[in-house]
């Protein structure tokens, strides 16, 4: 039986965490004080995602640049795609949050989105 040991993100607690597998299979979540605790470990263990955040660049704004995210987490082994694939994405100004930037970032099925406005210069 394999032991893994992390430390809960799921709330502010950051709760020690032992996870139990056999066979790739989750068999026990242990030292977890809430259920986020017990779902973000099994996640993590099996399938961990993550939630991307950069910067893009912007043309005629009052700012040079604008804050991005994900819409949703991706798979962890797909972060540096998604990294890449916004190096050279340069959006027009005005800019508002929720906008979507780069739509099927690195072909996750997830976009990314302005988490900043900028208005225009």
């Amino acid at each position: 039986m394999e032991k893994i040991d992390l430390i809960c993100i799921g709330c502010p607690m950051g709760c020690p965490i032992s996870v139990e597998m056999e066979n790739g299979e989750v068999v026990s979540v242990t030292g977890n004080t809430c259920p986020r605790g017990d779902a973000y470990a099994r996640k993590e263990v099996t399938n961990p995602t993550r939630i991307v955040t950069s910067t893009v660049r912007v043309t005629g704004g009052k700012l040079a640049m604008a804050s991005v995210k994900t819409a949703s987490d991706i798979p962890k082994g797909r972060i540096f795609d998604c990294v890449k694939a916004l190096k050279d994405v340069e959006i027009p100004a005005p800019v508002t949050i929720g906008q979507v930037v780069l739509k099927d970032a690195a072909g996750t099925g997830v976009d990314i989105i302005a988490t900043k406005n900028v208005p225009v210069a």
